[in-house]
């Protein structure tokens, strides 16, 4: 970008004006030079330029891991809310039954729907289609998806999430993160996420979290929140970044608004520093 000193832009911004780029969504062409049409994020895909609204509802791509809240369940499938115009659908044949067993769904399987999975639950999830209307459908077929027990829900505009080839991040400081593409950011420890993988996502495990743990969650949550509040990319090094610039203060203080821009602004530097 040429004149923008951040990732965000505003209508009439100049993007760039080198003719090799490709303008995408948000962004419209004059005379060689690509400008953006909407206020949101500047992301850069090979050599295509692309402006994401600030404000916008998700929309899902295959392969795409979303944190999500059940909202209902229906026959051989539940309905999950994960921040998109529609309700995706987790079919009953899209989960892993306890155990891990591979076979055909009865009719008895069904019935046991709600020892799964029941309304308000929160759970992780891949897409696995996207239909015409918009909708998608998910699954967990995977040890890594299943029900979310004990940890800590984070919303965020959904552009905000950078796609990654790994969206569940262990942090050294014995804090997990699931960075749902969706805006949910699921916060929780390191030693309950691997528990709970090994009992097949639908017994989340609860059992007591040291307060060095806890202190952790809470450091890396308000970090979160002051990256979002200021629009920094949110993936696992701008908030690893951002958890050892904050150690200075203590947690409540992150929330403050000038120790959140600091923190915010530090945090960019360093990662363009570092890049």
């Amino acid at each position: 970008m040429d004149n923008i000193a951040s990732n965000i832009c505003s209508p009439g911004d100049l993007i760039t004006t080198d003719p090799a780029f490709m303008g995408g969504h948000g962004i419209y062409t004059t005379e060689n030079n690509k400008y953006a049409s909407v206020v949101g994020y500047v992301t850069k895909v090979n050599n295509l330029f692309l402006v994401q609204p600030i404000k916008t509802r998700y929309i899902g791509d295959v392969g795409d891991v979303v944190v999500g809240r059940i909202t209902a369940v229906d026959t051989s499938r539940w309905r999950v809310d994960i921040n998109s115009t529609l309700d995706a659908m987790l079919p009953l044949t899209s989960v892993n039954l306890p155990g891990g067993e591979l076979r055909r769904r009865s009719e008895e399987d069904e019935r046991m729907m709600r020892h799964y999975f029941v309304e308000n639950d929160l759970i992780s999830a891949e897409v696995q289609n996207v239909h015409s209307d918009g909708s998608l459908s998910l699954h967990t077929r995977n040890l890594n998806y299943g029900k979310l027990g004990q940890g800590c829900l984070i919303r965020v505009s959904s552009p905000l999430i950078k796609r990654q080839k790994v969206h569940f991040v262990n942090l050294p400081c014995g804090v997990s993160i699931i960075l749902g593409r969706n805006g949910n950011i699921w916060v929780t420890s390191t030693s309950i996420q691997e528990s709970s993988r090994k009992n097949g996502g639908f017994t989340p495990l609860l059992k007591p979290v040291s307060l060095n743990e806890r202190e952790n969650i809470s450091r890396i949550c308000n970090c979160i929140k002051a990256l979002a509040k200021h629009h920094v990319l949110l993936y696992d090094t701008s908030i690893c970044t951002a958890f050892e610039i904050s150690k200075q203060y203590q947690i409540k203080e992150i929330l403050d608004p000038k120790i959140a821009q600091e923190i915010a602004e530090k945090t960019e530097i360093q990662l363009a520093v570092d890049s």
